[in-house]
Formats: C-alpha cells, sequence, structure tokens
C-alpha cells in the first residue's frame, strides 16, 4: 500500500513539474528577428531627409525668431547712429543730402513712438525689402513727418519683429509722436482703412498727415493693404523739396527686390553643396561627428540665403 502511495505521490510531482513548465513556456515571448540591414540608398535617403528636415525647421525658426532678433539689433545701431546725428545737428531733414544727392537708403531719420501700438522705432530711408528688415521706412519722394503734406511711412507686418502688428488696432485720437532733425512733431490718429474703403480728404495747404501702411491679413499671408491716417496736430516745420518721378516696383506697397537674386543663388549652391557632404559624412563618419562638422556652417549658410530669399518676398510681409 505504500510502495503505491509513494508512486503516488511521485506521479503528482513529475504532473505538477510538467504543467509549471508548459506554463512558463507560453509566457515566454519569441525572439524578434534582426532587422535586415540598410542599403547605401535607404540611408542616403533617410540622411538626406533628416538633413531637410533640419533646414524646414531652421527656416520656421527664421521667418519667427531669428529675424525678429537681426531687427532688434539692427534697431539698437540704427538709434545710435540718429541720437548721435541729432546731437551734433547732422540728421536729415530731407531726401537729400547737403551735396544735392539722394539719402542713402537705410540712413536713419526719424524716431517713430506710438504708445497705443507698442511701437518705439527707428524709421530708415526707403522702402524696399531689404530696408525694412532694420524696421520701418519712408517712402522717397513724400515729406518728412513734421513737414506739410503727406509723409508715407512703411513697416512689416509679421517678419523681422513685426513692428506694424498692431497699427490696425489704433483707435482714432491715438498720439504719434515723431522726431526729425527738425523737432517734435504729434500726430492724431484719424482712422484705419483696408482696400475698399474711402480715402480722408487731403490735408489742407500747410498742414500735415502721416499715413502708416503695412499688409492687411493674418501674419505671413498679406491680402491686400491696411492704412493708418494721422493728422498733424503741432506746428509744421518748414517743407523742403521732395524727388518728383514714379518709384521702382520695388518700393511699391508689397513690392519686391529681385536686384539680389543672384546672391541667392550662390548661397543655394554652397547650401546645396553642404547637403551633399553632409549625407556623405553622415553614411561614413555617423551621427554626431557629422552635426558637428557640417552643423555650424550649414546654420550660417541657411541663415544668409533666407536673408536674401526675404527679398523677394513683399516688403511689408
Amino acid at each position: 500500500m505504500s510502495v503505491v502511495t509513494g508512486e503516488t505521490e511521485k506521479y503528482e510531482r513529475l504532473l505538477r513539474s510538467g504543467r509549471e513548465r508548459l506554463a512558463t513556456v507560453g509566457t515566454q515571448r519569441r525572439p524578434r528577428p534582426a532587422p535586415a540591414p540598410m542599403g547605401p540608398q535607404r540611408r542616403g535617403a533617410r540622411a538626406s531627409l533628416a538633413v531637410l528636415t533640419v533646414l524646414a525647421v531652421g527656416v520656421v525658426a527664421h521667418a519667427t525668431v531669428v529675424s525678429g532678433l537681426q531687427h532688434r539689433s539692427a534697431q539698437v545701431r540704427k538709434l545710435a547712429a540718429l541720437r548721435a546725428s541729432l546731437a551734433v545737428g547732422t540728421a536729415p531733414i530731407s531726401d537729400t543730402d547737403a551735396s544735392g544727392h539722394g539719402l542713402a537708403m537705410g540712413t536713419p531719420m526719424a524716431l517713430l513712438q506710438i504708445p497705443a501700438a507698442g511701437i518705439k522705432e527707428v524709421v530708415l530711408e526707403g522702402t524696399t525689402s531689404g530696408v525694412l528688415m532694420s524696421g520701418p521706412g519712408h517712402r522717397r519722394g513724400t515729406p518728412f513727418p513734421g513737414q506739410p503734406g503727406s509723409s508715407i511711412v512703411f513697416g512689416r507686418r509679421a517678419a523681422y519683429g513685426g513692428p506694424f502688428k498692431e497699427i490696425g488696432s489704433l483707435p482714432p485720437g491715438a498720439k504719434i509722436t515723431v522726431t526729425t532733425g527738425q523737432g517734435v512733431s504729434i500726430y492724431k490718429v484719424i482712422g484705419v482703412r483696408r482696400a475698399g474703403d474711402p480715402a480722408p480728404p487731403p490735408p489742407a495747404a500747410g498742414a500735415g498727415r502721416l499715413q502708416l501702411l503695412t499688409a492687411a491679413g493674418t501674419a505671413f499671408v498679406p491680402e491686400g493693404v491696411l492704412r493708418v491716417d494721422a493728422d498733424l496736430v503741432s506746428d509744421a516745420f518748414a517743407g523742403t523739396p521732395v524727388g518728383a518721378g514714379e518709384l521702382p516696383p520695388a518700393e511699391r506697397p508689397l513690392g519686391t527686390d529681385p536686384s539680389t537674386a543672384w546672391a541667392l543663388v550662390l548661397w543655394l549652391q554652397a547650401l546645396v553643396a553642404l547637403v551633399a557632404g553632409t549625407t556623405w559624412a553622415w553614411l561614413r563618419w555617423g551621427h554626431h561627428p557629422t552635426w558637428i562638422a557640417f552643423g555650424p556652417p550649414m546654420v550660417l549658410v541657411a541663415l544668409a540665403a533666407m536673408g536674401q530669399f526675404v527679398r523677394l518676398l513683399p516688403n511689408v510681409l
């Protein structure tokens, strides 16, 4: 009887052990097959895609962040130059210099302050895309602010700091202060208008008006032109003759400047060469050495190319 009992217990132990082994085998995962190695074409495509992704992110970063920093840096330099010329009495008061030649494009000529829109900007001479990268621009052929007649100032809506992004919300009566080589002038806003809105009557003889102009619509998607009209409420300064003739397309509202397209082509060629070099290094050196060697020059070349590309976009974008 004891022999039978012993055999039974042994059989039960073997049965439990078998069940445990089956349970363990059922819970074990089958090993995954090793991934197939990438071929040279697939690795090259992957490297090129990574580089293009970085460049796309760089374009967005330039439009939204880097251009604003460049604008701020330019304004600091232009403000220092304007203050120096005001201190010694050499600030320009017309679109021609002392020798009768046209004022150089980008010359600081006024300080524009609009507290209601948070604006304190140095106004430069000219309205091309290149000039408006550094700040608002005075349209050539119109009087300087503070003088009789209608003075026109362009400013960007979104890119390069978007100095005029808030002018569309200026209420009637908002104060505008402009400082030039002749002194300080005060304007009061009379209205905001878009395409199709009626224009106010021209200023009376001897009176002054300031027109601020930027792109209408959402940021980076211009939908026509937005204008803010303001009348001079302080005494007008003596006017000076303004240049006659039609302005080139690059200086008109929403104008583009293709004069430096050749520079964009050269920078793009350099960028293509860097992309090719980065792809080659990616396949042979690996990720980290490649970005260390090619990352900084690619960023610098991309920024230079973007600076030239912006000149081909509307000047008040």
